[in-house]
């Protein structure tokens, strides 16, 4: 392997070619990677465990927990979502690299910077699509009680559940929409920094 394909592989797949992919990438990534490893898992790390139902019974508390969150946990949905929004990019840069594609090349060559755009708007899409889930299946806010509907047990009413650490939870919830919608106007940016600076500022060979 030559010196010049390493310098390749490492301008072409590590750094993305505009300023705001290389934020997002290299520095508001890495602040969403550090937020679920360390707060995400200290917030909702053995959930199941303190989540108490009346009357407090294994089997009630277990099935109840299963009713009230369908993904454990929910940083795990989260993290599964950043990788999935960073496939496409990682694609294209690996393309980029066995290609031999600097980040000249991407915004020289119409081809390349349209395969990019292309990659962006999937991440667009991906992200739009998670972050629906993600309210669909967890909503804004995390509340204290939650009812649950054990009729399938035997029970003739709805049985009240105590959820641990509910404010950490519905911060978490808070920031976490709050990194995706900063995701998708970093990856509308990005687009509009390529058109930019394909129209007004070229590249000479």
């Amino acid at each position: 392997m030559s010196l010049n394909y390493i310098k390749n592989f490492y301008e072409g797949c590590v750094k993305p070619p505009t300023v705001i992919g290389q934020f997002h990438t290299l520095f508001f990534g890495s602040i969403r990677i550090f937020f679920l490893g360390v707060l995400g898992f200290a917030v909702y790390g053995n959930e199941v465990l303190h989540f108490i139902c009346d009357p407090d019974k294994r089997e009630v508390n277990l099935f109840c927990y299963n009713q009230f969150r369908p993904i454990t946990p929910q940083v795990s949905f989260s993290a599964l979502q950043l990788v999935i929004v960073l496939v496409p990019g990682a694609l294209f840069h690996l393309y980029a690299a066995c290609k031999s594609i600097n980040q000249e090349c991407i915004l020289q060559k119409p081809i390349y910077t349209i395969i990019y755009i292309l990659s962006v708007l999937l991440r667009i899409s991906l992200a739009a699509i998670a972050f629906w889930l993600q309210i669909y299946l967890f909503g804004f806010q995390v509340k204290s009680l939650y009812l649950c509907d054990a009729r399938s047990l035997g029970e003739n009413m709805n049985i009240r559940c105590m959820v641990p650490e509910h404010f950490e939870k519905t911060i978490f919830l808070i920031a976490i929409n709050t990194f995706t919608t900063i995701t998708i106007l970093l990856f509308v940016a990005e687009i509009f920094e390529i058109i930019f600076r394909r129209l007004y500022f070229p590249f000479r060979q």
